[in-house]
């Protein structure tokens, strides 16, 4: 006999994973799984990620992380497509399937107490000039340096491996923010919209690189200058 649905709309079911009514952890975390959906929609919308490309996630504050599923196009998610975690453990909680990138995500996550969420895109002007050896986003723009220091760019690893996992969790253990190279961005906050304005920035400052090397290489600012600069990002 299959467990009955312990309140409406719910996935969660009669197992000691809902606690009914007012409990629900699908209610609980509506407000999460909302903000999860609005932005991998804007992520879509704004083409830095296409089709099943990209994830995200967030940590729910009671043991357990909040992430886009595999399979699913993220210009077309709902907030019950979500899957949660457990943290600690790393295995699903409804018995649905998490992003492949799963293990970058939990990496980046126990590595940074500080941070709630994290946001992975494919960025389509930073893979560009992770491409290009002789091409940095750093040294250049002021309001970048400010917001995030220095961008590092994560040397190559296969997707969904743990050494992926562990490189970008390397990268971002002093920084909000990282490319990696040949694939995307990943970028941290204390919340999925600080997570993807960071995400932004980073692709915001490669196109504005892009740009200026379509006439001549952009000259930097002074070291100086960018070391009072730096010493103002978080």
């Amino acid at each position: 006999m299959k467990p009955r649905m312990s309140c409406e709309g719910c996935k969660n079911r009669l197992d000691g994973s809902c606690a009914g009514l007012g409990g629900c952890r699908g209610q609980q975390d509506e407000p999460l799984r909302v903000e999860i959906v609005q932005a991998c929609r804007l992520l879509y919308e704004r083409g830095l990620i296409a089709g099943f490309d990209g994830n995200s996630s967030v940590r729910t504050g009671r043991g357990t992380v909040l992430v886009t599923p595999a399979g699913v196009h993220k210009g077309l998610m709902n907030p019950r497509d979500v899957v949660e975690l457990d943290e600690a453990r790393g295995t699903a909680i409804d018995g649905r399937q998490p992003t492949s990138e799963i293990s970058m995500h939990l990496a980046v996550l126990r590595r940074r107490k500080d941070i709630a969420a994290v946001v992975h895109s494919h960025a389509p002007t930073a893979v560009a000039l992770s491409l290009l050896r002789n091409v940095s986003i750093n040294g250049v723009l002021p309001e970048l340096a400010i917001a995030l220091g220095e961008v590092k760019t994560v040397p190559y690893a296969r997707p969904g491996t743990d050494a992926l996992a562990e490189r970008v969790a390397d990268g971002l253990e002093r920084a909000n923010a990282v490319i990696i190279e040949k694939h995307g961005t990943v970028a941290v906050g204390g919340s999925v919209s600080e997570a993807l304005a960071r995400t932004e920035m980073v692709e915001h400052a490669a196109r504005v690189i892009w740009t200026a090397h379509q006439v001549q290489r952009p000259q930097r600012l002074d070291e100086a200058e960018l070391r009072v600069l730096m010493r103002r990002a978080p």
